[in-house]
């Protein structure tokens, strides 16, 4: 799947609320948060710590939408996840979401310290009681982020 704009992946994005961690339970690997706050966390824990660079914040957010498009299949996730955003959101974006924490197919000897950062980000984003703000927060930069990208990609 190839996401065509900034709504259909908001909406891909709501759609995270209630969907627990991948280990099927309540609670899972990302914690006693669901998808939908985990994400959010993510991308504001990246925001503090990289307040520069939005496309590893934008990263952070949509890391998680793997999960909804192939349920049950985790080894997929990051793959499925980098491909549907790559267009929208560019080349960076999509690298760093395969390269994100659900990739099981990397030698983490190679990944570069974007991606170590949004995996260490990952991993804190999964605390209950952390507000991390709402999603329509991140509407404004998910299109700055997806305009960049498609000047850039007419330059092209």
């Amino acid at each position: 799947m190839e996401l065509r704009g900034v709504e259909e992946l908001m909406d891909l994005l709501h759609a995270c609320r209630g969907t627990p961690g991948h280990g099927g339970g309540p609670v899972g690997p990302v914690g006693p948060v669901d998808l939908h706050q985990h994400a959010l966390q993510t991308a504001a824990l990246l925001r503090r710590s990289r307040p520069a660079d939005k496309e590893l914040q934008v990263a952070g957010l949509v890391h998680v939408i793997g999960r909804l498009l192939v349920p049950g299949t985790p080894t997929r996730h990051a793959r499925v996840a980098a491909d549907a955003v790559r267009h929208l959101l560019g080349e960076r974006v999509a690298r760093l979401v395969h390269d994100s924490p659900y990739a099981t197919d990397l030698d983490p000897r190679v990944v570069d310290a974007d991606a170590l950062a949004l995996r260490q980000a990952d991993e804190a984003g999964r605390a209950p009681g952390f507000d991390a703000g709402v999603l329509e927060d991140w509407r404004t930069l998910l299109e700055l982020v997806a305009q960049q990208h498609s000047r850039l990609g007419a330059v092209d």
